[in-house]
């Protein structure tokens, strides 16, 4: 049995502090150090979202150690 073809839950798209983006049940308290991203919906819906915001994959932190040294790309 494939189970993202029976999920039939909502999820919501959760970001850290790091910008990192998951998703979580929208029924169950965000996990500690995760806040609501803005989108909810489907499985597939919340991932297509992410897909589209999270074009950069390194942490907040590195990204911002890199423009402070000069080493950006």
């Amino acid at each position: 049995m494939n189970w993202d073809d029976e999920d039939l839950m909502v999820y919501k798209v959760v970001i850290n502090h790091e910008e990192q983006y998951s998703i979580w049940p929208a029924d169950k308290e965000n996990p500690l150090g995760w806040r609501d991203a803005g989108k909810q919906g489907k499985k597939a819906e919340c991932l297509t979202y992410i897909e589209e915001v999270w074009t950069d994959m390194r942490p907040l932190s590195l990204r911002q150690k890199m423009a402070q040294t000069g080493a950006e790309d």
